[in-house]
């Protein structure tokens, strides 16, 4: 995948333990949820538990763009075993590792990451734990269909934008680390199956 960038926004040929990751959520739910610092970019509730962060800092709730080193675990993943076994799914140099919960009936409006895309040597990856069929996550103009279980890759340099318009919470579990040669490989044979195949469940319009 080395010198040419991967499709917006696709479905990955992994799966994850969807009870397991509920499992661990619910146990977290009373922990302190952070309201995400990008204030202008949402309405009404957008927050953050941060599992992974800068110094192993709960209450930094951003991806910084900054060396791996600096990031570590919060005291929160101690305790979460299927997160950790979820996270150790991904062998790259890892950034934050982050909840996000945004809330029903809120918005993340329309903008661009500018700097986490895989040209930039960033990837982040969804690990969709609670969500629902009127969650509308759109990337580069294609509205993703996540379920619980799956994993998605996304260049968020593109456009996207996410509406809640479910009467659930939508959580995701998103990992952002560096590019390496895993990454490379991952993203290269997802993507050659995605175009191979018309069969691919990429999006949903």
């Amino acid at each position: 995948m080395t010198g040419a960038s991967p499709p917006s926004a696709f479905r990955l040929p992994m799966r994850v333990d969807a009870a397991g990751l509920l499992a661990d959520l619910d146990a977290v739910m009373a922990q302190p949820w952070y309201p995400h610092a990008n204030r202008a970019d949402y309405d009404r509730d957008w927050s953050v538990l941060s599992l992974r962060s800068l110094g192993g800092n709960p209450r930094r709730t951003l991806s910084a763009p900054v060396a791996a080193e600096q990031y570590a675990d919060t005291p929160i993943l101690a305790s979460l075993a299927n997160f950790r076994a979820a996270i150790t799914a991904f062998p790259m140099p890892l950034r934050s590792v982050r909840l996000l919960r945004l809330g029903a009936g809120a918005t993340i409006k329309a903008h661009s990451d500018h700097g986490l895309g895989y040209q930039d040597g960033q990837v982040r990856f969804h690990l969709p734990i609670i969500t629902s069929p009127d969650v509308d996550f759109t990337v580069a103009g294609r509205r993703l269909d996540m379920r619980p279980g799956d994993v998605w890759y996304a260049d968020l340099n593109q456009i996207h934008s996410v509406s809640n318009r479910s009467t659930v919470d939508r959580i995701h579990l998103t990992i952002d680390g560096e590019v390496n040669a895993w990454v490379d490989r991952l993203l290269r044979e997802a993507a050659r199956d995605l175009l191979s195949s018309p069969t691919v469940r990429a999006d949903r319009h």
